[in-house]
């Protein structure tokens, strides 16, 4: 790159830092940086934070392919157009990062939700593809914390009120938590579009999930049942492995005297699965996911799904674990903790504890640790699959009470991340 385009280049990320951390403009930046656009071609609004990367690109539609990859870690520049890539990147970074202070519309969160998911395609992710995973750490954290934050500022029950400004908001987690700690306050019109955005909320996050589950097969071969003697479960490599001493030279043949065939049987018990969500402070994420999770599986063949949410108190959910809009209506999210309620509930759900498995999220921060880590030993003792799975907060900081995450790992059933996939694959394993 020659000088000059260091230069210009240099000028475009000094304006882009001056608008992420100082309130005043910079006019000799302000400036210079509209004439270097203007020079590259590029339209005014490019320099326009209050203009979102949608509508940029719905003015100027070839700009939406130069945003895609823009930011991956291979991605190169084309000699001689540093200075353009650098504009762009500045206009995405500038859009994101410099939320400012006071109050947010609906308009507002919508445009920088779009925003963040231009960026998340120019890092080559798909559009809320990082936000959809708070828990990752590092750039997901950072972009959970910037959305919590518009949501906060956002007088979100007059927006409720107004169908028009409802419709603007996109569901999200941040979003999601607002409106469920808020519903016991809303009514009428406020209320009903609440309900829209949690039910909207909860399908997406379903549509995700459920491809994860889809592949699910349920039930364990039954080695007391003989297979089937047809051409389909036919054991070809296990056939010849047996009959090997029958091969002729002479011949080059493979002489078969046995035929050995798969099992495929299944057996018929069905697997019960119990999922215990701790409801108290941030533990929504957990919540929204586990609640979808667990009527996912309802719908699997054999599979018994049972729910409960905890407290102080402890709520049987399972009427309604099918429908996880409606289970997420009937929690109350907040005050202390207090597992041996909900440890009285699950214990007389374990009929047949080898078929069971039980899947515990909570930051396990106690009032009586050491009751509820007995009464959770005994139950994995007893041959039930125990799964406990540490809670992540909406903001994405995983927090799980030291002395139960040693006791845990002692007892061969260490904490999970509070990764939704983790959980997945664990009990893809044990229904398998």
């Amino acid at each position: 790159m020659n000088t000059a385009d260091e230069n210009r280049r240099q000028v475009l990320y000094w304006r882009m830092l001056g608008r992420l951390f100082e309130a005043d403009e910079q006019m000799t930046l302000e400036s210079a940086s509209v004439a270097i656009v203007d020079d590259l071609g590029l339209p005014p609004a490019l320099l326009d934070p209050t203009v979102s990367v949608d509508t940029l690109v719905q003015r100027h539609p070839d700009l939406a392919g130069e945003f895609d990859g823009l930011m991956k870690p291979e991605a190169e520049p084309v000699p001689g157009d540093e200075v353009r890539r650098a504009a762009l990147v500045a206009k995405l970074l500038v859009n994101v990062f410099a939320t400012g202070s006071g109050n947010v519309s609906a308009t507002q969160l919508a445009n920088w939700q779009s925003d963040a998911g231009w960026f998340e395609r120019a890092l080559g992710m798909d559009p809320g593809e990082l936000r959809g995973r708070p828990n990752a750490g590092g750039m997901a954290t950072v972009l959970a914390g910037l959305e919590g934050d518009l949501v906060r500022r956002m007088h979100l029950r007059e927006v409720l009120a107004d169908p028009a400004l409802a419709r603007q908001l996109t569901p999200s987690m941040s979003l999601i938590e607002q409106l469920l700690r808020d519903k016991d306050n809303l009514s009428g019109v406020a209320l009903a579009n609440a309900k829209a955005l949690i039910r909207r909320f909860v399908d997406e996050v379903a549509e995700v999930l459920r491809t994860q589950v889809q592949q699910t097969s349920v039930g364990e071969i039954d080695r007391s049942v003989p297979p089937k003697r047809v051409f389909r479960n036919l054991d070809l490599e296990r056939t010849i492995w047996k009959n090997l001493t029958n091969w002729s030279p002479e011949d080059e043949r493979l002489y078969v005297d046995r035929l050995f065939y798969k099992q495929t049987a299944k057996r018929t018990t069905p697997a019960r699965m119990i999922v215990v969500v701790d409801q108290s402070g941030s533990m929504v994420n957990a919540m929204v996911n586990c609640t979808i999770l667990a009527s996912i599986f309802t719908g699997l063949p054999k599979v018994d799904v049972h729910l409960i949410a905890y407290d102080t108190r402890a709520l049987d959910l399972t009427p309604w674990v099918h429908d996880p809009f409606e289970v997420l209506l009937r929690t109350r999210l907040g005050g202390g903790t207090d597992g041996t309620v909900a440890m009285a509930l699950a214990q007389p759900k374990v009929a047949d504890p080898r078929n069971t498995v039980v899947v515990w999220i909570s930051d396990f921060y106690e009032w009586q640790s050491q009751v509820l880590f007995d009464s959770m030993q005994a139950m994995h003792r007893s041959g039930v699959k125990f799964i406990p799975v540490g809670s992540v907060s909406s903001g994405g900081q995983q927090s799980v009470n030291p002395w139960f995450r040693q006791r845990f790992k002692d007892m061969g059933a260490p904490v999970l991340s509070g990764h939704i996939k983790k959980l997945v694959s664990e009990l893809k394993s044990f229904l398998a």
